[in-house]
């Protein structure tokens, strides 16, 4: 899968968010700045070029559905950036973050239970 620029990923956040729609949809959704209309209608292209969106002519537009799952597009991403930044390490992923101190122990502590509680089902 290929990697997504920051522009792109805004934008597929919107389009997942939405479930799809036109351009003009998408730049209602989008926080301030907006973009110029031009440039969401490229970043959208792009995207339909890297199989992320799909396009249905409708009259005088296109209608853009996403092919990719939010949940699938956040598991490759993370398994990527944990290999390419903690060596395929999540303990290492963790270790930053208590190191950093980004994260509480009660917090690790409800991750602790959510792997515990995981293996028993």
């Amino acid at each position: 899968m290929e990697k997504l620029t920051q522009q792109e990923e805004e934008a597929m956040q919107v389009i997942w968010e939405t479930g799809g729609g036109f351009i003009k949809d998408f730049l209602e959704k989008l926080p301030e700045p907006k973009p110029p209309y031009t440039t969401l209608a490229s970043t959208v292209k792009n995207l339909e070029k890297k199989s992320f969106v799909k396009s249905e002519k409708m009259g005088n537009s296109y209608r853009y559905l996403p092919l990719l799952k939010e949940e699938d597009y956040k598991k490759k991403f993370m398994k990527g950036f944990v290999g390419d930044y903690f060596k395929s390490s999540y303990k290492e992923l963790v270790a930053f973050f208590a190191k950093e101190k980004q994260i509480s122990a009660a917090e690790l502590k409800e991750i602790i239970d959510m792997i515990e509680n995981k293996k028993s089902e």
